[in-house]
Formats: C-alpha cells, structure tokens, sequence
C-alpha cells in the first residue's frame, strides 16, 4: 500500500491507494504554510489515519524540484521552499518519500488513467489561475528527477500582435522573472488582464467565457485574441514533443468550447496532421493529483 498526497498552498488531500482503481481520499487538512514541523506533523497525521504503515509516500505538490541540488522551489508554502524535501520527509517519516509536480502528475494521470491512455507520449497542459504542463514518455515521466520539461507557459513566446484583425497586444512581466510569457495571457487570470486591455473594464474569465458563448462581441474579440495568442506556443511545443494527446486541466478546461477552439487553432500550426482531437479535457475529473501521485507511488521507483 502507498499513500499519495495533493498538496497545494491551502490544503494538503491524502489518500492510500492499493492500485490505480482503489485510491480511497483521507480527510483533508489545511497546509502548514510557515512552520515546517507542523509540516511534517500534518503528513504524520495522514499516515496515522491510514491505520496501515505504507510502503513509501508519493507527493503531488505545488512547485518545482531543481534536479541537480533536488531542492524543492515553493513560493505558495515557504516552509519547504529551498529544502530537500526528499531528505527531510523521509528522515522525519521514516518512509522513502517520491514527489512530483501537480502538473506533471497531472500529466501522469491522464497518461495512466485519462484520455492519455493509448498514447506513448502524452502532454499534460494546465489552463487554471495560470498556465503549467507535464510530459510523460512511455508511462514515465520526463522529469522523473526533477525539472521543467512541459512547462510550455513560460519563457517570452508570446505574439506582439494576435486576433483577426490582429491587434496589438502589451507584453506583462510574469512571476517567473521573465517577461511576456504565456501564463500571462494564457490562465484565467490572463484572460481577464487580456480582455481589460482589449476593451478598459475587469470582468471574471468566467463571465467572459459565458458571455462569448452567449455571442457578446467584445467577448468574442477577447477569446479570439486569447486563442490566437496561445495556440502558437502550444503547437510548437507539441511540435518538439511529438504529442500525440494534450489533456487540458485546470478551471479553464471545463469550458468545453474554449477547449474545442483551441484545439482547431493547434491542430492547423503543427507538422502533423491529425484528424481527431488533439486538445482534449482531461478524464481525471476529480483529483487528478491523487491519482498521478497513486501512478508514481505505485511504480515503486525511487527518484
């Protein structure tokens, strides 16, 4: 038995999983944002309502871990930003300890258990509150070790002019460090920072989206140009990847015809043609984290 963990920077969701069909959640608890023992005690908690000592631990969290130092960078829970979580949790925990980013787990479930099923490679794509990614290669992850690889978001890859009519579009500085990336525009919060500057008033991605489906002009020019704008990066990355699948997750993904609209932008910039979907909604509709930390638990590999 092993048990996985979702950890985001406002609750921490456990479960035990057996296999990829039995993953059975525990109860969620808040995450411990400043203070690194109650951290550890909180995922001591989840081990102890389990009533079954695992056999390792498999964490989805938010953040990236730098392959070389395996230091995790966490800016939502500074108590673990800069550690080597490896090294701490399984010394405190006694347990060998597997983690992976949220979006690579994403990735992951989609590969093992999603509409990445069938597929060697698979390319996990996050349109939430900003834009993130995963890739997985035959059932594996890319970053196994750590790293970037999927993250499609980020570097300065985005068009200075985009929609039909193209119109001029400003470049935002990203929290990344780098300016002009695609989480700028490409997440909800981009999409209403795009529409403010397209038309001067802040409406909520969804009533932007909503208000396109219900053909609100202003609406319409703002999803032209948001599709514009992303489509190209994504279609280079599923060009270099050779993506034969791009699950999206994310709030943005449960609006069906922004997914389908994306999805007809990328399919008519990339190499290969393809004459199904290629842009897909995720599968894993309900806790996609816990089951790509269940696929990497379960593998038993440690990395």
């Amino acid at each position: 038995m092993i048990l996985c963990f979702d950890i985001g920077g406002s609750a921490i969701k456990g479960a035990f999983a057996r296999s990829v069909e039995t993953i059975v959640p525990l109860d969620r608890r808040p995450t411990p944002l400043h203070d690194f023992a109650a951290f550890v005690q909180t995922l001591r908690d989840v081990i102890d309502e389990a009533g079954e000592r695992p056999d390792r631990l498999a964490l989805s969290i938010t953040g990236v871990v730098d392959p070389e130092t395996r230091a995790i960078k966490c800016a939502n829970i500074p108590c673990i930003d800069g550690r080597n979580l490896f090294e701490a949790l399984s010394t405190s925990l006694g347990l060998p300890v597997l983690i992976a980013n949220d979006a690579d787990c994403f990735a992951l479930a989609e590969a093992g258990a999603g509409a990445g099923r069938g597929h060697r490679i698979v390319l996990g794509a996050i349109l939430g509150t900003g834009v993130g990614g995963g890739l997985v290669v035959d059932g594996r992850l890319v970053n196994a070790e750590g790293g970037f690889a999927g993250e499609w978001g980020h570097g300065p890859a985005l068009a200075a002019m985009a929609g039909t009519p193209p119109v001029a579009v400003p470049t935002f500085d990203c929290g990344c460090g780098q300016r002009g990336c695609v989480d700028t525009i490409g997440g909800a919060r981009g999409m209403e920072r795009l529409h403010a500057v397209l038309h001067g008033h802040l409406l909520a991605s969804e009533q932007i989206t909503l208000l396109w489906q219900r053909g609100d002009a202003q609406a319409a020019r703002t999803i032209d140009v948001f599709i514009d704008l992303i489509s190209a990066p994504l279609a280079l990355t599923v060009n270099i990847t050779g993506a034969t699948i791009v699950p999206v997750g994310g709030g943005l993904s449960n609006v069906a015809p922004l997914i389908a609209a994306l999805d007809t932008a990328v399919r008519a910039r990339i190499l290969r043609r393809f004459d199904r979907p290629l842009v897909v909604p995720g599968a894993c509709r309900i806790e996609p984290g816990l089951i790509g930390a269940a696929i990497l638990g379960l593998s038993g590999e440690t990395i």
